[in-house]
């Protein structure tokens, strides 16, 4: 299903211009047009997703695929040293577009572009505890 108010929806199908990278019959990689640095881009399936919870057990095993496919090609194309792979789910997430899309942000040794988040401990038996309820989650 696709969405008529959709931003990404639209570029996804062609309806919006966009530079591509890649394209099959589910998704299409295009370069970000606010890119941390230059060869950042996104992965956008042509079918409407809000986020990755909706997103279907095959489109995420070829999301996968396709990211480290791109990845590769980015590591060859631009000498980067590195790859974030980043995907946002909601709002408390940073999630501003509302249709499923990975960020593949090139890096290298010196671009000063910052992905950070305070870090946290936890306390004596608190892991375990997180880490249970979280099990019990997936049955």
């Amino acid at each position: 299903m696709k969405k008529d108010d959709c931003i990404f929806c639209k570029i996804a199908n062609g309806e919006i211009p966009s530079a591509t990278v890649y394209e099959d019959e589910l998704f299409r990689v295009i370069l970000d047009i606010a890119p941390a640095v230059k060869g950042h881009a996104l992965i956008l399936p042509k079918e409407h997703y809000d986020n990755l919870w909706a997103l279907g057990k095959e489109e995420s095993e070829r999301v996968m695929n396709l990211a480290a496919k791109v990845s590769e090609a980015q590591k060859k194309a631009l000498g980067c040293d590195g790859i974030n792979l980043l995907q946002n789910n909601g709002v408390a997430a940073g999630q501003t577009v509302f249709h499923f899309h990975m960020h593949l942000i090139p890096r290298y040794d010196d671009d000063k572009v910052t992905i950070p988040w305070n870090t946290l401990s936890y306390a004596e038996g608190e892991a375990a505890k997180v880490c249970e309820t979280i099990k019990a989650a997936m049955q």
